[in-house]
């Protein structure tokens, strides 16, 4: 065994990235507070090739350096746009045939063990690292993921959270 170069990994370059083929999945960041979350963000949308994030309300956008510090660059390839409404980014995605999945704990979470991907695009929320997603986005989903834990907290950090759920997704998109 031996690690791999950037060579022997292959990957794309920003321009060939921005003309390839993307998962039909979209995020919208929902109030992120940390800078460091949006960055991280960008960074797993850029991993697995998601279309677009979408940053609502007081999520912070590029260019900023806290945000590329984690980013790693992924915000000159993924496509993002600002919105100051997260509920009508989602009423838009709705009418534009979006399923609208918000990863939140609520009385009809579906566990993500049990999820399967739609048949139709898939818009992806994530919440404030305190509040989580708003209520108006709640009112307006078609479902939400939870995240199965067994320990002492309720909740995980919402990058880890945006990895586990886009891995879980695109793992579905590709069988």
């Amino acid at each position: 065994m031996k690690k791999l170069s950037m060579a022997d990994l292959g990957r794309l370059d920003v321009s060939a990235f921005k003309s390839a083929d993307k998962i039909p999945v979209t995020i919208i960041l929902d109030n992120v507070r940390s800078l460091h979350n949006v960055g991280s963000a960008f960074r797993t949308a850029d991993a697995f090739r998601i279309e677009k994030i979408y940053l609502t309300g007081i999520t912070g956008t590029p260019p900023h350096r806290e945000i590329e510090k984690t980013a790693l660059g992924a915000t000159e390839s993924v496509e993002w746009e600002y919105a100051a409404k997260p509920e009508e980014v989602v009423h838009k995605l709705k009418t534009s045939g979006y399923h609208i999945a918000v990863v939140e704990q609520t009385t009809e979470s579906t566990s993500l063990r049990e999820f399967s991907m739609p048949k139709q695009k898939l818009c992806l929320v994530f919440g404030n690292e305190i509040h989580g997603v708003s209520e108006p986005v709640i009112e307006l989903a078609d479902q939400a993921l939870e995240i199965p834990q067994s320990g002492t907290k309720h909740s995980l950090n919402i990058s880890v959270c945006v990895g586990i759920v886009v891995w879980e997704v695109t793992r579905q998109f590709s069988i």
